[in-house]
């Protein structure tokens, strides 16, 4: 019995020390090959000089044995703009890469776009070779590349407690970084235009960003008209001026606080953003009397303009005056608009709605007030005129209002919008309005589609309401609003 059982435990060994031995053997066979976790890799517009993200590939033995990988190289060798990291080692070529029985290695890869002064976007292509037990396996790689203007800072500011603000100022040109003596420089659209840190635009000058003009703003990045400087943002519809963040993989397509914000200081009346598309930031518009000179000149327009996805708010204005009709402020995590210490403010056919969905949101989407802690401040003008505010929660519309002064009582009004508040101020909610708990039909929220759905509560208001539709006769996308006598609220007509 001891024997037959010595035996046995010694045939168990023996089959594991086999099976072992086994696993450790270099399969050699010819028909065995490696596995990928995927066939090729796509990357999306990268710019040159900046390089991309890094995305990786797995590498899969399959097979019970140790499999041996005799190169591992670029099919254009030394001239690829690819560099690949494996096993720790960065490099374009790689020789004898052992995978275990059944397991898998990572091969990171990373393109670097050269610039080529082109207009045109250019495709660069190339792939990895793998040489296995006399077999050629092919994993093809794609990356687009675009060359752009960059404006990179040469300054900072150091703040009295601490820390650094790196800009740079729109007198040096992007391509040359020679000074420019204009006072008002346009920007071309053949080619993107790439900030890092603060773009200022400084005192008495004047950026024109025409039509159909990409923004790619870093991280942190932000575009910033100082006092008496101004910003002209003039696209047109279906050429609209972009403002996004510079990574271009598809999965940060929709990450909001990818860059920080569009900053506007006092001291011009002449602030115009038309037909722009700004998204994923920190906050989108930011409007601010810089100074303590309330009777500074301090004026933007914006028409026509859509803000998204913002991390904190779209539309901020600070004892400011502002004046819009077609805007779209949408999908924020705290306000889609703020209007804070008075100022003057009218909007038109503008639709404000916040059903953000990436984290939980307690604000409202608008909120108005008159006030700090200490001071009471004049709210001149707040109108709005056929506009909708709405979103996900009970109450949309957030007024906090100081009414002890007087002399500095807040005149704000709303006519004609459809509101998600269960307001029963009509005082300061004229005739006409709809507002109440509940929200109106859109069509895709989600995806930043606002046009009003068939059941929505903002179509067709009263006749009364073509008073601020002849104002603003086309919607958005340039549809009639005076075709009936029954315009929908809102920026976009049905």
């Amino acid at each position: 019995m001891k024997q037959l059982l010595f035996i046995t435990i010694s045939l168990t060994l023996l089959l594991a020390g086999f099976s072992s031995c086994k696993k450790d053997k270099i399969l050699t066979d010819s028909s065995a090959k490696v596995d990928f976790s995927q066939d090729s890799l796509l990357f999306d517009t990268v710019f040159t000089t900046i390089g991309s993200a890094t995305k990786n590939i797995r590498v899969i033995n399959n097979h019970k044995q140790k499999i041996k990988i005799a190169s591992i190289t670029l099919q254009k060798g030394g001239a690829s703009q690819f560099i690949l990291n494996v096993d720790g080692a960065p490099g374009k070529s790689f020789s004898d890469i052992e995978i275990a029985a059944n397991d898998s290695i990572f091969i990171f890869v990373q393109v670097n776009v050269n610039p080529t002064y082109s207009n045109s976007p250019l495709i660069i292509s190339d792939a990895i070779v793998f040489s296995v037990n006399g077999n050629t396996q092919n994993l093809y790689l794609e990356a687009w590349g675009q060359d752009a203007y960059y404006h990179k800072p040469d300054k900072a500011i150091k703040f009295v407690q601490g820390g650094y603000l790196a800009y740079t100022t729109i007198c040096n040109n992007p391509t040359t970084g020679v000074p420019i003596t204009n006072t008002v420089i346009t920007w071309p659209n053949d080619k993107p235009h790439v900030i890092y840190g603060w773009l200022v635009i400084d005192s008495s000058q004047t950026l024109i960003i025409n039509a159909g003009v990409k923004v790619y703003l870093h991280n942190n990045a932000g575009l910033w008209a100082y006092r008496y400087g101004t910003l002209k943002v003039l696209g047109v519809k279906g050429n609209e001026v972009v403002f996004q963040g510079d990574r271009r993989e598809a999965e940060l397509a929709d990450v909001p606080g990818q860059w920080d914000r569009i900053w506007i200081n006092e001291g011009s009346v002449n602030n115009i953003i038309d037909y722009a598309i700004i998204k994923n930031g920190y906050i989108g518009v930011q409007a601010e009397l810089l100074g303590n000179n309330f009777n500074e000149p301090k004026r933007l327009r914006i028409t026509n303009t859509r803000i998204q996805n913002m991390n904190k708010w779209g539309l901020y204005g600070f004892a400011f005056n502002i004046y819009g009709e077609n805007n779209v402020i949408v999908n924020c995590k705290e306000y889609c608009a703020a209007f804070a210490i008075g100022g003057n403010y009218t909007f038109l056919h503008s639709t404000f709605a916040n059903f953000w969905t990436k984290d939980s949101r307690s604000l409202p989407c608008v909120h108005i007030d008159n006030h700090t802690s200490t001071q009471v401040l004049p709210l001149d003008t707040c109108y709005f005129g056929n506009c909708i505010i709405d979103g996900s929660l009970g109450n949309e519309l957030d007024l906090d209002m100081n009414t002890t002064v007087p002399t500095m009582l807040p005149n704000h009004k709303f006519s004609y919008c459809f509101v998600r508040s269960s307001t029963t101020d009509v005082t300061h909610f004229l005739p006409g309005n709809n507002s109440n708990g509940t929200t109106t039909d859109f069509s895709d929220k989600a995806n930043y589609d606002f046009t009003l759905g068939s059941s929505s509560g903002a179509v067709n208001m009263p006749n009364a309401a073509m008073a601020d539709a002849t104002k603003v006769p086309f919607d958005i996308k340039g549809i009639s609003r005076t075709a009936d006598t029954k315009p929908d609220a809102g920026a976009y007509e049905r």
